[in-house]
């Protein structure tokens, strides 16, 4: 039972991944084209989007989180933000100590992004 809800809650935290990933992107375009605004800001605001989308969908669907909703959200974010720097770290020490291409390094940085995300929203930020 345990494993089952745990595979579910992982399902649903890819799918709720990818659905905050293209909104993000969208407000980003649509930000920089509809609106004219620059690279910067349209990054900041699609991000914001992305993951406000990401709280609200995890928390209520993915984790059925039912606590406050202030220090839930402290806890995500705090929660991201270890996961930027592991996810920067292996940017980083892919492609510079080890030197390979790049791009290859942004791909693999997802890999400890989405475990610590997942791992620390469950555990951390909606914990039970």
């Amino acid at each position: 039972m345990v494993t089952r809800l745990l595979d579910l809650s992982a399902v649903r935290f890819a799918a709720v991944g990818v659905f905050n990933t293209l909104l993000g992107l969208a407000v980003i375009y649509a930000g920089m084209y509809f609106l004219g605004l620059g690279t910067a800001p349209a990054n900041a605001i699609g991000y914001t989007v992305g993951i406000l989308a990401s709280f609200a969908l995890n928390r209520n669907w993915t984790f059925g989180h039912r606590g406050e909703a202030l220090p839930a959200f402290t806890r995500f974010l705090a929660v991201l933000g270890v996961a930027y720097l592991a996810n920067l770290g292996t940017v980083m020490a892919v492609s510079g100590k080890l030197g390979w291409d790049p791009y290859v390094a942004q791909a693999l940085g997802v890999v400890p992004y989405t475990v610590i995300s997942f791992v620390g929203s469950r555990y951390f930020a909606f914990r039970r």
